[in-house]
């Protein structure tokens, strides 16, 4: 009874991010990840040894989310069947971000198409790291579309592939893992050191997730360059991982991605991948999209059918 409520919920879950999203008005528990980071680092972030007092937050704070999670996993399952089902398809809903993520990238290119470059650049600002100040229209596209493909790996196949291995306390550690990279894992004088063991652990974290995404997407879009790209581009990426995701849809899309950007105030020269500088255009972001839908769908339908075979 457990397993068969468990993959409905599983399944429920999926459905309502694809109906939607991450409403602003629902408690989320990124939210509460990052005040408890923010609050940490703002404690612990000053004087010496800042490695071993990052290193300390996030530790402390991976095992707070372990334990709660574990704990309400078990209380849930003692009560009845239902509600540990319950417990699922809130977090498991929680835990993926697909439609919020094509959403935004969707509004960028609609205001830079209707308002202008200036508020192209406001909008997408929301979405990457990056400073967006100096960006062109097509350094814009191509932004959205390299964020789409990254995202695609850290807010939804990994997350899923860490609720395989765990169950909710996994994908709610992996969450607490990348949010912790995204406030604290920059290379900058702030956090050089103090995030260097988060950012350090998002990068093991994602190693197979990232390139299940890529595999992913050029299954749901097949292409012979997809596979190239990420044979030739992947490791030349200044991310251990977040280059297998943008290789594959920059072989799709038969596009360059890459290049220099400034985020927080440095210059970072990533690599170019692909060659092919032709103008981006509504229709690439649109072929991204359904390739986002289409992985997520296939990781929700390879978790449920991974439930089945372990639990039959």
């Amino acid at each position: 009874m457990e397993l068969f409520l468990t993959i409905g919920a599983i399944a429920f879950a999926y459905v309502l991010d694809l109906i939607m999203g991450d409403p602003l008005w629902l408690p989320h528990p990124i939210v509460y990840f990052g005040k408890a980071i923010s609050t940490g680092e703002k404690s612990l972030n000053k004087g010496s040894r800042q490695f071993w007092k990052g290193t300390l937050l996030t530790l402390i704070l991976l095992m707070v989310v372990i334990g709660f999670f574990y704990g309400l996993q078990q209380l849930t399952r003692l009560v009845h069947p239902a509600v540990y089902a319950l417990f699922v398809m809130i977090f498991f809903f929680f835990g993926i971000a697909n439609r919020t993520l094509i959403h935004e990238g969707r509004m960028v290119f609609q205001v830079l198409d209707q308002k202008g470059l200036e508020a192209g650049r406001k909008q997408l600002s929301r979405i990457v790291g990056r400073d967006t100040s100096g960006l062109d229209e097509q350094q814009i596209r191509r932004a959205v579309l390299e964020t789409m493909a990254e995202n695609l790996s850290d807010g939804v196949v990994a997350p899923i592939f860490w609720f395989g291995v765990a169950g909710i306390p996994g994908m709610m550690a992996y969450k607490m893992i990348n949010t912790l990279d995204s406030m604290i894992g920059y290379k900058n004088d702030r956090y050089l050191y103090f995030g260097r063991f988060a950012a350090r652990l998002d990068d093991v974290v994602n190693f197979i997730p990232a390139r299940i995404t890529g595999l992913l997407m050029t299954f749901v879009a097949p292409s012979y360059k997809a596979f190239q790209f990420m044979r030739l581009f992947g490791k030349k990426h200044s991310s251990p991982n977040a280059g297998y995701p943008e290789s594959a849809l920059a072989g799709i899309l038969n596009v360059r991605f890459g290049g220099p950007n400034i985020y927080h105030g440095q210059l970072v020269d990533k690599p170019y991948i692909g060659e092919n500088e032709r103008q981006l255009t509504y229709h690439d972001f649109v072929i991204a999209s359904r390739i986002n839908h289409l992985v997520c769908l296939v990781s929700v339908l390879l978790t449920i059918t991974l439930q089945l075979i372990i639990n039959l």
